[in-house]
């Protein structure tokens, strides 16, 4: 590897694996989900998922993730992977890659207090999204249309 001479070398942060998706209705909105008060970032919007569990695959994961925070039901061969998105933030490394679903038994709710809202892909960049979701927005537009 090349070094630049003087350059310090960037402060090693631990890597967080967590998955999200993209859930995608009949109209071609996607769900996000508005960070509650008193958790980390509260405030802002990002995609339903969460931190892998020791020893769970992604896939199970969501639809884990997916049951605790919406109440619905998702079979794993309904999430399609689509791309990820790698962020450094101040603490931590995050490394999250977005599956997209279809389908799914049961409504959305807020069941953690969080707020849902519905949007088209180009209306994402209108809501304060977490900075690591931001990356993705181009590929869903890409997907869905604006």
């Amino acid at each position: 590897m090349n070094e630049v001479p003087g350059a310090a070398a960037p402060a090693a942060r631990p890597l967080l694996l967590v998955v999200a998706c993209a859930l995608v209705d009949a109209d071609g909105r996607v769900l996000v989900q508005r960070r509650p008060e008193g958790r980390p970032m509260a405030g802002f919007w990002e995609f339903p998922g969460g931190k892998l569990a020791s020893g769970e695959s992604p896939e199970a994961c969501l639809v884990r993730e997916l049951a605790e925070e919406l109440g619905i039901e998702v079979e794993p061969a309904c999430l399609a992977p689509l791309t990820f998105a790698s962020h450094a933030y101040e603490r931590f490394h995050l490394l999250m890659p977005l599956w997209v679903c279809r389908r799914w038994q049961g409504e959305p709710l807020g069941r953690e207090g969080q707020e849902l809202r519905w949007v088209r892909p180009r209306a994402l960049r209108d809501l304060p999204l977490l900075p690591a979701d931001l990356p993705l927005i181009p590929f869903l537009e890409e997907l869905l249309g604006p």
